[in-house]
């Protein structure tokens, strides 16, 4: 009798999974090259973003990292930098108790994979039950795993081979931000999240300077969001 573990399960799981990650590998490898360069002209071999990669696989988290490495060592700084920015995933944890229920040992894999490109299919595709879910949810995330590794790896000897003008690369990183707040903001019926975001950054901005301001900015942004959520839900300021 074959079982879900089966090579031929495993291999329809495989080829179901690959064109629902095919959009991202257009994302993950432009975002992940641009994250190499910026590393090797940072002053990094290729290793570092390679290695980082791996174990971090947190894209905005290793822009970040790259000015954390060349700044003064402040390691509560960094954790809470961290804890900020990857706080989402919390949510998405919640989110994901019952279908990563059971999974056995490709559970602990799909937890530290876990990214907001990842989470969107696997949260909302419906494989139905000729796939094994199990292996569809680990085949998602090691694609989009694989794909920012490679970008960031390829990226990092880019940027040790090829002479060119890296002027305002490190800008891509904003860029990404605003994109995002655009994206949120274009899907809120209210902007009253966006709203509080805005203000308590430039009231940040100003109390704490360039420098220091974006720790600030986090924790007063959740307490705000956390204290006024459910006035805000129900006018719709949070859809």
């Amino acid at each position: 009798m074959q079982t879900k573990s089966d090579k031929k399960y495993i291999l329809k799981a495989a080829r179901a999974a690959f064109p629902y990650t095919i959009p991202i590998f257009a994302g993950f490898w432009f975002l992940g090259i641009t994250y190499g360069i910026y590393m090797n002209v940072s002053g990094f071999s290729f290793i570092y973003p390679a290695i980082m990669s791996l174990t971090i696989f947190g894209g905005s988290l290793q822009f970040v990292a790259v000015e954390m490495l060349l700044s003064a060592y402040a390691p509560l700084q960094t954790l809470i930098m961290t804890l900020m920015i990857q706080a989402r995933h919390i949510f998405y944890g919640i989110s994901m108790l019952d279908k990563y229920k059971n999974m056995g040992w490709k559970k602990f894999y799909l937890i530290f994979g876990l990214c907001d490109e990842s989470f969107s299919i696997i949260y909302s595709v419906d494989v139905g039950e000729d796939i094994d879910k199990g292996w569809f949810m680990f085949f998602v995330t090691l694609f989009n795993h694989f794909y920012w590794f490679s970008g960031a790896t390829l990226g990092g000897i880019l940027g040790s081979l090829v002479s060119f003008n890296t002027k305002g690369l490190e800008f891509v990183m904003t860029a990404m931000f605003v994109v995002i707040f655009l994206e949120q903001w274009l899907k809120e019926k209210k902007h009253y999240s966006s709203l509080i975001g805005i203000m308590v950054s430039v009231v940040c901005l100003y109390l704490f300077g360039a420098e220091s301001f974006i720790v600030p900015t986090m924790v007063g942004i959740l307490f705000l969001l956390t204290v006024f959520r459910k006035p805000i839900e129900k006018v719709g300021g949070l859809e």
